[in-house]
């Protein structure tokens, strides 16, 4: 059942045709959209998500480690390491600015081919973004393609977040859309089984679907990563899915960089130093991932990469365990 239209629709940073597309978090009955709230329709549930400067929270608090409270003005909990988080914050977008120890030699290639896919869906196409609060590396011409219409989700409020939703619950009627990407979001989840499977039933029959998840990387998201994904196991993951094309998405290049800035780390404590370790690490290390180039679709790179992609079509088949160890691509010795 869809979400029923109000004079609300038109603060929300998402589209009309889409909100006529939204489900309760918590049941997946329809939501009733006012100016400063949506609430669900059904009589046994009646669970109340506020907007947020046209953002709509929609979280399923029973079933998600994040709460509504935190993304709403005055009601966040005190939380003693938000110095802490900020500092950090401030020390990380500072690093951008350094020469970058990651690359991804294969993402635009692999957006170039996601297009293709959903090309061949007649007319406009729409597409999730899960964990879209700003643009994926890779991603900056797709997203300017005037023939797919854009829906990025997140589970916080970045410069291109339509709506806040825990990838665990979707909040999406069964079919809406065409295609999913999911990039570098994976690792953050605690059940990404589960994930997929909303993933699966949001997309519509035949539906394209792009992940990229870390297999060799350190731990960077603190207390929220949790998982790595072997190429074998990413495509286990998706196994509801027919590939179209799964590889590497970062080099051994890029995983030797992230093991020597970690190196360095792990001798440090205290933020100045791990600061200066960091800055160390970047000016002496960047170069690593240009081997990548040469490194990242040989048959051994799979072995240790630093990330894997899966680009794959919703499917009614299932791929066996069978079937998935015989798509061993590595350079077994």
């Amino acid at each position: 059942m869809s979400a029923v239209e109000s004079p609300g629709i038109s603060a929300l940073r998402i589209g009309a045709d889409i909100v006529g597309k939204l489900a309760c978090p918590c049941c997946k009955m329809s939501l009733v959209v006012s100016a400063d709230v949506m609430e669900c329709s059904s009589q046994d549930c009646l669970t109340r998500f506020p907007l947020v400067d046209g953002i709509p929270i929609l979280l399923n608090e029973k079933s998600s480690v994040f709460s509504i409270k935190d993304f709403v003005p005055g009601e966040a909990t005190f939380n003693p390491r938000a110095k802490a988080r900020l500092i950090r914050r401030l020390v990380y977008s500072f690093l951008n600015y350094l020469p970058a120890l990651g690359n991804n030699p294969n993402s635009r290639r692999n957006y170039s081919l996601f297009a293709d896919a959903l090309s061949k869906t007649s007319g406009k196409t729409r597409v999730l973004v899960v964990g879209g609060s700003i643009v994926g590396k890779g991603m900056e011409q797709l997203i300017e393609d005037d023939r797919i219409d854009f829906v990025e989700t997140d589970i916080s409020i970045g410069p291109r977040t339509m709506m806040v939703c825990d990838a665990h619950d979707l909040p999406f009627e069964a079919e809406t859309f065409d295609g999913i990407i999911i990039q570098a979001v994976l690792e953050h989840v605690l059940d990404p089984f589960r994930c997929v499977e909303e993933i699966y039933r949001v997309l519509k029959a035949n539906g394209i679907v792009y992940a990229e998840i870390p297999f060799m990387q350190q731990v960077h998201g603190n207390r929220y990563d949790y998982l790595r994904f072997s190429h074998l196991g990413l495509l286990r993951l998706f196994r509801k899915f027919e590939e179209i094309v799964s590889g590497a998405a970062g080099g051994p290049g890029m995983a030797l960089a992230w093991s020597y800035r970690y190196f360095l780390l792990s001798f440090v404590k205290s933020t100045k130093a791990r600061l200066l370790a960091s800055i160390f690490a970047h000016f002496t290390g960047f170069w690593l991932k240009y081997f990548d180039y040469f490194l990242v679709n040989r048959p051994g790179a799979l072995d240790a990469s630093s990330g894997n992609f899966f680009l794959g079509r919703k499917s009614s088949a299932v791929l066996s365990d069978r079937d998935l160890i015989k798509k061993y691509k590595g350079g077994d010795v």
